[in-house]
Order: structure tokens, then sequence, then C-alpha cells
């Protein structure tokens, strides 16, 4: 989504966003382009990030901070060129807890730390996982109302129930919601897929942002 709004010239006041949102996100608003972020993340092999280690969590995910840290434009959310929010789960108080100020890399990482898969970020004195866990769509560090392009991700997620609100894009007033259908699931082990979902998603972005917006939201398939 990111490439086809720099492509047509759309650049956000402030970009906010979990998980996979935070990664592709914290990226962009700290001023990656997004043809360096798909060359990246195009290019990723499962050893360039795979670190098992004893623990809360099979990864350790020191080869994740290590290739964050050396992506990354800045250091800081205060050095961002794009007002930048994330949201992160503690873990202590088990609720969402909005990350706009700091270290930068460590807050990508915590929020893109999904259980199990990778050990919790320590922020302070607790542990961090997914922002996803609480704050699917990563929009809890925004002002209640305010124009908003949201890009919501259809697949369904394998731990939550069919009519879980998380799956529904938010009910928020001036929101337009971007969805696209038909996308292939991705994870460690179909990174093979990931160029494909790639042009697919970006084909169906270009064509979403030229029609009409219906009911608060567009959404495309990718076989339009």
């Amino acid at each position: 989504m990111v490439s086809v709004l720099e492509e047509r010239g759309l650049v956000p006041q402030r970009v906010s966003g979990s998980s996979a949102g935070a990664l592709v996100g914290g990226l962009w608003a700290a001023g990656l382009p997004a043809g360096a972020i798909a060359d990246e993340l195009l290019s990723l092999r499962r050893q360039d990030f795979w670190d098992p280690w004893p623990g809360m969590g099979l990864l350790r995910g020191r080869l994740f901070r290590r290739r964050l840290e050396r992506l990354l434009p800045v250091t800081t959310f205060e050095d961002c060129p794009i007002r930048l929010t994330l949201s992160v789960h503690d873990l202590v108080f088990n609720r969402v807890r909005v990350l706009s100020a700091g270290p930068l890399a460590e807050a990508i990482h915590a929020s893109c730390a999904v259980p199990f898969l990778f050990q919790p970020v320590w922020l302070g004195f607790r542990p961090h996982f997914d922002g996803g866990v609480v704050d699917r769509h990563g929009i809890a560090g925004l002002p209640p109302s305010g124009r908003l392009l949201y890009h919501h991700l259809s697949s369904r997620s394998p731990w939550r129930r069919a009519d879980s609100p998380a799956l529904r894009p938010p009910a928020r007033p001036d929101t337009v919601s971007l969805i696209v259908d038909g996308l292939p699931r991705l994870g460690p082990f179909r990174l093979q897929d990931s160029r494909s979902a790639f042009e697919q998603a970006r084909r169906a972005t270009r064509l979403a942002l030229d029609r009409p917006v219906v009911d608060d939201r567009v959404q495309v398939s990718t076989a339009d």
C-alpha cells in the first residue's frame, strides 16, 4: 500500500500501526523509501532472522533487531520525518501500550514480537509482545476523529474466533478502509510467495485508489 501511496505522491501527516503495520509503517515514517523496504522484505530468507533460543518464544530476536537497526535511517521517533505511533502489548498489565517517543528499533521489534514465535521485548522493566494481540488495527494511539486511510488485513488470524471485532475494519468517524481480498497467506515457511503477494497487492491498491468509496470502504479482490 505505501509503495502506491508514494507513487501517487500521497504522503500522510501521521502513520500508526502494530505488528506488520509497525514494521512497514515504522520504516516508512523513518524516511526509508517504499522501494527500499520492498527490496529488503522480498529478498529476506528465513536464516536472516531465524535464531532459536530457549525462552518465551522460539526466536531470540537478535537477528531481527540487527536488521532493523541497519535499515532505519534514524534512531528515535523524534527524528522521523513523518509523525509515528506504534502499539505494543504490555504483558504485565495485559493491555495495549502506545509508543511515540524514544528508541525506534526496539519499539518496532516489540510490536512485531508475535507470541510463541518471538520472545518478548523488554521496554524498561516490563516485557512486551506484538501490538496486534490487543490492537490489531494499530490505531490506539490516534485521536478519536480525523481523516484516516486504514489498510485492513482481511485474512483471518488462526487464534481469533470468526466473529472477533478485531477482524472487522474499525468503526471510526472519517475513516476509509482499504481491503484487499485473495492475497496468499505468508509466513516464515512461505516466503517464496511474497513477491506474488506484493505485486497482487500493488495492482489491487492502484485499482482501489481509482474507485469511489462505498460505505466508508474500498474493497478489491486480487482477481479484479
